[in-house]
C-alpha cells in the first residue's frame, strides 16, 4: 500500500497537483507491480519561510541515509 507525500512551495494549481499524482501513481503501479487502488498521494504546500523548519530539519536532514534522491541544497553551509 504505497503512500507518497510531497511537500513543495505554494503556487502549483490543483490541475498540476492532480497531474503529478496521476503520473506518480502510474509509475508506482508499473515499478512496484501493485494495484492503482492501493496507491495514495498527498501534496502539501509549505512556504519558503517554513521550509527549513518544517521539511529540512524534520524530514530531510535526519533521513539522509534513507533518501534515494537527495536534494542538491543544504542548510548546513
Amino acid at each position: 500500500m504505497p503512500h507518497i507525500e510531497i511537500k513543495c512551495y505554494p503556487g502549483r494549481t490543483v490541475e498540476q497537483k492532480k497531474a503529478l499524482a496521476e503520473k506518480i501513481t502510474e509509475d508506482v503501479v508499473n515499478i512496484f507491480k501493485t494495484e492503482e487502488s492501493s496507491v495514495s498521494v498527498a501534496i502539501y504546500d509549505v512556504s519558503q519561510d517554513e521550509w527549513q523548519e518544517q521539511v529540512w530539519d524534520k524530514q530531510i536532514a535526519p533521513n539522509l541515509g534513507s533518501l534515494y534522491k537527495e536534494p542538491g541544497y543544504d542548510y548546513n553551509d
